[in-house]
């Protein structure tokens, strides 16, 4: 199964668009958050070679701009385009799903979408003392599952564990997004990736909030099996 960086924050390809948020193509028909902005996503959709035709679904990971900013485009480009969200984000995001005639799908606990890809459900994460609705996806194949996350605001750990519990027959392939470690000091991103080595975790690759020092120390540790997700790049999991 293939995992497309549609937008993030870096990317070696100069026609592309970068910025802040994520935005990750899975199977090819699964569109896993939307970035900040509806023309840079639809323009690299399109310098990518995407076809919205062909995408089935968007999930969003939580109700902040820079994981929904794309999806207003996209439903004004495609109407009846399904929408998974967490039962908790906010009125003004699911109405305005509905105003432009998307079919808002509301995900309580492990959810299979599509053949092979599932969603945790709502998971409880906290931002600025106030509580975050958060959901990753997740995609299972012979290498194992992996997990696609947002930014992570449960803690990273803990929606690693939520997996584990949801399939303890399958080991974990790779874990991909944002990690939520922007502001963390170096003990505890170390910390952290041993825990992820403890677990089993094969491959990682921290982008997005998961900040630079993360990155670097993840690359370290996981070296030939660290990921490399710049905008346009295509994961194998």
């Amino acid at each position: 199964m293939k995992v497309k960086i549609i937008f993030n924050n870096d990317t070696k390809n100069e026609n592309l668009h970068t910025g802040w948020g994520g935005s990750f193509l899975v199977d090819g028909k699964i569109l896993f958050d939307t970035g900040e902005n509806g023309a840079y996503l639809t323009e690299n959709m399109d310098n990518l070679g995407v076809n919205l035709d062909e995408i089935s679904a968007v999930v969003i990971s939580h109700d902040h701009w820079d994981h929904t900013g794309g999806l207003w485009q996209l439903l004004k480009n495609k109407e009846g385009l399904r929408v998974y969200a967490c039962p908790n984000m906010s009125d003004e995001f699911k109405n305005k799903v509905k105003t432009l005639k998307g079919v808002l799908e509301e995900v309580n606990g492990i959810s299979e979408i599509s053949k092979n890809i599932f969603l945790t459900g709502e998971i409880a994460g906290e931002y600025k003392g106030e509580y975050l609705a958060e959901q990753a996806l997740i995609a299972k194949s012979d290498k194992g599952v992996s997990i696609i996350t947002g930014c992570a605001h449960p803690g990273i750990i803990k929606m690693v564990d939520e997996v584990k519990n949801n399939f303890p027959q399958n080991d974990i392939y790779a874990v991909l997004g944002g990690f939520h470690l922007l502001h963390h000091s170096k003990e505890l991103i170390e910390g952290i990736v041993e825990e992820f080595k403890l677990k089993g975790v094969k491959k990682a690759g921290p982008t997005h909030c998961s900040g630079h020092a993360a990155e670097e120390i993840f690359k370290v540790k996981y070296n030939g099996d660290f990921l490399t997700a710049r905008t346009g790049s295509e994961i194998e999991i």
